[in-house]
């Protein structure tokens, strides 16, 4: 099998488990490497030692500006194993194998696993597959509380830097592709939330409607405002409140270089399926057994322990809004599980969007029956390549 980098032609994509290398576009596209079939069982399950693949370093003072360097046949940065993919694709299963074969610890990337409480409707790990593998950065704050991207970078650096210090590799897997990113990528330069300016532009809202609220951002705002729905509300919120705190454009701001500090040497991996409608299938499946397990009587619970409001980031995670609407009486059972299932369908489709679009991912096929055994093999060798390369 080999490994295949995007060309600026798109070409018909078959399905396979075999991984294929995505690179950002640029004028000359690197060599294509050949990746070999998976090993033996025996071969696959072999011990490493925790210390193959690179030493601590000291933080360095800035970024590197350009390939990262080697010294004495090790990475001057340690590994870091993102595991990326839509919702419904296998990630869970496939971490649990990395991390059962390889020296890895877990860090979630899931903007709704954060929320204590929020467990069915987040596909959140039960308590058996915890015992085997504990994941960072699950149940860290309140379901009446906020996160942002800017401050998941500054946690998953922190928890990654300590996993290197213990001679392990940390294993980043998730689905937020906003929060894998700001990591890799930065962050601009934004103000933060005001409490005050979000409930001056809420009260407009309500007031006006979010398409008035939209009117308003095209007029201080006109390229923002030119790709966000004039109902999406949460981004339209930022946007406007952006332009308030900063008294200049959005867009004026994101056009700023990013000072980028990310000193491992990343393995990226998607999961991406070669049938869009068995992964439909899939989310459709998960759905309804969420539904079945208590969806909402766990969103009921919730609403009875915090002061939770429809409009609150946790509230707005896909199968809560549904089930809030249940609550509400605004759907019935069958609305909810179409209005649920159709979502999530949504919100993997953004998900590939966002894989896409990100430069240097190898792809595996996410429906392939081998697709833990190509993927494990896959980082053994990369991992091995940083001793040699």
């Amino acid at each position: 099998m080999s490994s295949k980098r995007k060309s600026k032609t798109k070409s018909a994509r078959k399905k396979r488990a075999a991984p294929r290398r995505t690179a950002a576009r640029r004028k000359s596209s690197p060599k294509r490497r050949t990746a070999p079939r998976p090993k033996s069982g025996a071969e696959l399950t072999s011990p490493v030692a925790e210390s193959d693949y690179w030493s601590p370093v000291t933080e360095p003072s800035a970024p590197p500006a350009g390939p990262v360097s080697r010294i004495a046949g090790r990475p001057k940065f340690p590994p870091a194993i993102l595991l990326m993919g839509p919702t419904a694709s296998g990630k869970t299963a496939l971490a649990l194998r990395l991390a059962a074969e390889l020296p890895c610890e877990i860090i979630s990337v899931d903007s709704a696993q954060i929320y204590k409480g929020m467990n069915i409707g987040t596909a959140k790990p039960g308590a058996d597959v915890l015992g085997r593998a504990p994941h960072h950065l699950l149940d860290i704050i309140e379901p009446h509380e906020s996160y942002s991207a800017a401050r998941f970078r500054d946690d998953a650096l922190a928890l990654m830097r300590e996993i290197t210090e213990r001679n392990r590799i940390p294993l980043l897997v998730g689905g937020t592709m906003l929060y894998f990113r700001a990591l890799v990528e930065g962050l601009s330069d934004l103000p933060e939330a005001d409490p005050f300016v979000r409930l001056m532009i809420d009260t407009m809202a309500e007031q006006e409607g979010w398409p008035a609220v939209h009117e308003k951002l095209r007029q201080v705002d006109p390229e923002t405002a030119a790709r966000l729905d004039p109902h999406d509300s949460q981004r339209i919120e930022r946007a406007l409140e952006v332009y308030y705190l900063a008294n200049k454009p959005l867009s004026e701001l994101l056009r700023k270089p990013k000072y980028v500090y990310f000193p491992y040497t990343p393995i990226k991996i998607a999961l991406v399926p070669s049938n869009r409608e068995e992964l439909h299938e899939r989310i459709a499946q998960r759905f309804e057994a969420m539904i079945e397990e208590g969806l909402v009587g766990e969103l009921k619970k919730l609403r009875e322990d915090y002061g939770l409001e429809a409009g609150m980031p946790s509230m707005r995670c896909v199968g809560y809004r549904q089930a809030w609407d249940f609550l509400e009486g605004r759907l019935d059972a069958a609305s909810l599980s179409e209005q649920g299932i159709a979502a999530t369908r949504q919100l993997a489709k953004r998900q590939l969007t966002w894989l896409r679009s990100m430069p240097d991912v190898t792809e595996f096929d996410c429906l392939a029956g081998d697709i833990e055994n190509y993927v494990l093999e896959y980082v053994r060798r990369e991992l091995e390549a940083l001793l040699v390369s």
